[in-house]
This record gives structure tokens, C-alpha cells and sequence, in this order.
């Protein structure tokens, strides 16, 4: 449905009474053939492609709060796809390349914005670190550059290049990379997946699995009652512990808190997406003039979608050590995701020990970048009940196997990002 300009003010007047939903509000079936948990970005994704890619469209979609109330609406909305291993790299190339079509493909307007990405290095251990970064994104036909001090300079030139720790040497450029609106994310994968028959159930929370004498996963019970199920997928982030323990499933994932801020809004100054190598700092400029920055975790285990004061002032210590002119710019607010850190940084896409259920966990800092490419594969696995090519890597069992896909993806480490 199209609106005139005339009637999207009438609307903002009338508390959008006359406004037009963008998916359904269905109630619960008795049973589905697919129950997915968690209506964020993974979930979405992954109800999307089930039914688009692989016609599997009696699925539901169930999560506790609003759609985008989770980290799909909680993070710094970066896309990249700089990795340097193979279990990683080509599944993030995937991704981008979903991201580059994902507008057209969904037909809404997502926001994406291919502004480019800059890593910076301060010393020649981070060069040489992003040197076998940028040649193994290459190895893989992604396109990567070294740049030295004065081409980024050309690039940034209002950051602190003479810093007494870390002046900047260089940086890893990927031109693809860049940001997308997390919101508009999430409401056209709901609204691409309800036009294909799923049914997206808001306010329900589950709060148990249900399992046969066998120990075969048969539905959930919810705060709206119980519903069955022929396979059971958990996308549901930094709670997926809590929820995998309702089965008996013990997992090698912890829940932190990691925040972000905006500031108010300034004429356009940041045009590429920065990281910082002295730091876990990272920052991009939304359409409206915001500054989208954050830093590291809150390193205590935290359920909560706020974080602690201390964070804070290293998140702006960092970003005016960087950029000294930050200093003049207010925060407007901040915000908290609850992220599900895996030991080895590196995301759980498999099958469980227990028949028909499925485990989509362990994304560290790269949740958001990774939605499209998520949701494709694990969609391919349920369906087709093997891994898709690039996600093969990321069994459940490649800990006790010893097979850890080490990305460092999971602390403040230079040259994280």
C-alpha cells in the first residue's frame, strides 16, 4: 500500500490508526513443521529463506518481546566481510554478497550503505596482521587494500596521526564493507517471510522444551500455551544458554553486554566505517548525523540490555584519543546487546545430540554482518539436514574435536575489527 505525503501526517496525528501493518498478528497454531525461537535478525533471516529458498512455509517465528526488540535493534549496524580464516571468511563474503542484493531481493528499503571500511594499525605487527588479512580475503576473490599513512590520510584526515602510543602507520581498506539499517532489517525480513505464509508471534515466550520418552524434541510449552513441532531452531542470541538448559543442553557460550552510543546530529565528517587498532573502538556517521560508535564488552555475565559506567568512559577515551574532535560532540543515549560468546570467537551453526533440534549461537561481535548469510545456511541445514558449504566449519563439536576457528573475535584485542 502507498501513502501520500498528506496521509502519512495524518497518521503521525491519529497515533497511526489508519496505518497498515507490515505482517500479521496470527495466534498459535496447535503445530508447526518448523518452530523457530527468537524474532531477531537470524530468525527472521532464517524463516525467510526456509520459505523462499526451500518452500518450507508451516514455520513460526516466536519471540518473548516485539520484533526488533533484541540485538537486531541493538548494535552499530556494520557489514564486512575482512576475516582471514576459512571458516569464516567465505561465510562473510556470503553475507555481503546477500547484503548487496537484500533490498531488491525483499523488496524494502534496508538502507544499505556500502561506505567502506578502514582498519587501522599503529606499529608493524598490525600492518603485517592486516597484510596476511588482506592477502587472505584476496586468496578468497575479495577485494582488500593496504594503505600506507598517507593514502588514509587523504582518506580521515581529522584523526590523531602523531598519538604519542599509537600513531596511525596505515590500514586494511575493504570498499565493500559499510552499514545498514538494523531496524529495516529486521521489519523486511518479517514482512518477506509473513507474505510467504510464516507466522511471526510476538509476546511469547517460550519457557520450556518438550521432549518423548526417546529424548526427541516434540514442541515448546509458552506463555501462550503449548505448541508442537516437527523440528525446533534456536536463534535466540545471548539467551540461548537459558533456553538450550530447557532440553538438557549444556553450551560453550557465555551471555555479556556490550554497548553502544549515538551522538547528536553533525554535518556529514565520517564517511567510511573506522576501526581503531590501539583500541576496540569502532565507529561509523548515520544518515541523520549521528556518530554510531562502541567499544568493548562489559566484562561481567549479564543478562541486561544496559551496561556500566566504566565502559563508558573507556569507549570515549578511546574515540578522542583517535579522533580529538569527538570531544566537542554530546552522546545522546546508549544502549546494551547481550552477546553470546563463544570461546573460540567464531559462530555455532549445527544440529544438536538431541533429535530435532537445531542451534543458531556463539556470533561474538559478528551478529549483525552475518544475518543474511545466517539465515541462508541454517536455513539449508534444516531443510536439507547437512551444513551448507561455507557454515561447515562451524559444527558444535569442533571444541572437543580440536578444530576451533580462532578469530579472536572474543575480547578487546588489537587489530580485533
Amino acid at each position: 500500500m502507498r501513502y501520500s505525503a498528506l496521509s502519512i501526517i495524518r497518521n503521525a496525528f491519529s497515533g497511526n490508526r489508519d496505518w497498515q501493518p507490515a505482517w500479521r498478528e496470527p495466534e498459535p497454531k496447535p503445530h508447526y513443521d518448523v518452530i523457530i525461537v527468537g524474532g531477531g535478525g537470524h530468525g527472521l533471516s532464517t524463516a525467510y529463506y526456509l520459505a523462499k529458498e526451500f518452500g518450507i512455509t508451516n514455520v513460526a517465528v516466536l519471540e518473548k518481546s516485539y520484533i526488533g526488540s533484541g540485538n537486531v535493534g541493538r548494535n552499530t549496524t556494520i557489514i564486512r566481510s575482512n576475516y582471514v580464516l576459512e571458516g569464516n571468511e567465505p561465510f562473510y563474503e556470503l553475507s555481503l554478497k546477500l547484503w548487496e542484493g537484500l533490498e531488491q531481493d525483499f523488496n524494502f528499503n534496508a538502507m544499505v550503505s556500502q561506505r567502506g571500511i578502514i582498519n587501522l594499525f599503529h606499529d608493524d605487527a598490525g600492518r603485517d596482521h592486516y597484510a596476511r588479512r588482506g592477502n587472505s580475503m584476496m586468496i578468497h576473490g575479495v577485494e582488500a587494500a593496504l594503505l600506507s599513512r598517507d593514502e588514509v590520510k587523504a582518506l580521515v584526515p581529522y584523526l590523531n596521526y602523531n598519538h604519542a602510543r599509537f600513531p596511525v602507520m596505515g590500514a586494511l581498506y575493504q570498499k565493500r564493507a559499510g552499514t545498514v539499517r538494523h531496524d529495516a532489517v529486521a521489519w523486511g525480513y518479517a514482512r518477506g517471510a509473513d507474505m510467504r505464509g510464516v507466522d511471526i508471534i510476538q509476546n511469547c515466550e517460550v519457557t520450556g522444551i518438550r521432549r518423548d520418552a526417546t529424548g526427541k524434541v516434540t514442541g515448546v510449552e509458552t506463555s501462550r500455551g503449548f505448541i508442537g513441532c516437527n523440528k525446533l531452531a534456536l536463534a535466540a542470541a545471548g539467551n540461548t544458554s537459558t533456553v538450550g538448559q530447557m532440553a538438557g543442553l549444556e553450551l560453550p557460550i557465555e551471555s555479556h553486554v556490550l554497548q553502544a552510543f549515538v551522538s547528536e546530529g553533525l554535518k556529514p565528517v565520517i564517511h567510511h566505517v573506522l576501526t581503531y587498532g590501539g583500541g576496540h573502538f569502532y565507529i561509523s556517521q548515520s544518515d541523520k548525523g549521528g556518530l554510531v560508535f562502541g567499544a568493548s564488552l562489559d566484562f561481567f555475565g549479564s543478562y541486561a540490555q544496559h551496561g556500566n559506567l566504566a565502559t563508558v568512559e573507556e569507549t570515549i577515551e578511546e574515540g578522542v584519543s583517535l579522533i580529538p574532535g569527538l570531544s566537542r560532540s554530546r552522546v545522546l543515549r546508549s544502549w546494551g546487546g547481550v552477546m553470546d560468546m563463544s570461546m573460540d570467537g567464531s559462530p555455532i551453526i549445527d544440529r544438536t545430540g538431541i533429535e530435532n533440534l537445531y542451534l543458531n549461537c556463539g556470533w561474538c561481535y559478528g551478529g549483525f554482518k552475518a544475518t543474511p548469510a545466517s539465515g541462508f545456511c541454517f536455513a539449508h541445514l534444516i531443510a536439507k539436514g547437512v551444513s551448507h558449504e561455507v557454515s561447515r566449519f562451524m559444527r558444535l563439536d569442533r571444541f572437543e574435536r580440536g578444530y576451533a576457528i580462532d578469530e579472536a573475535g572474543k575480547g578487546p584485542q588489537p587489530n580485533l575489527h
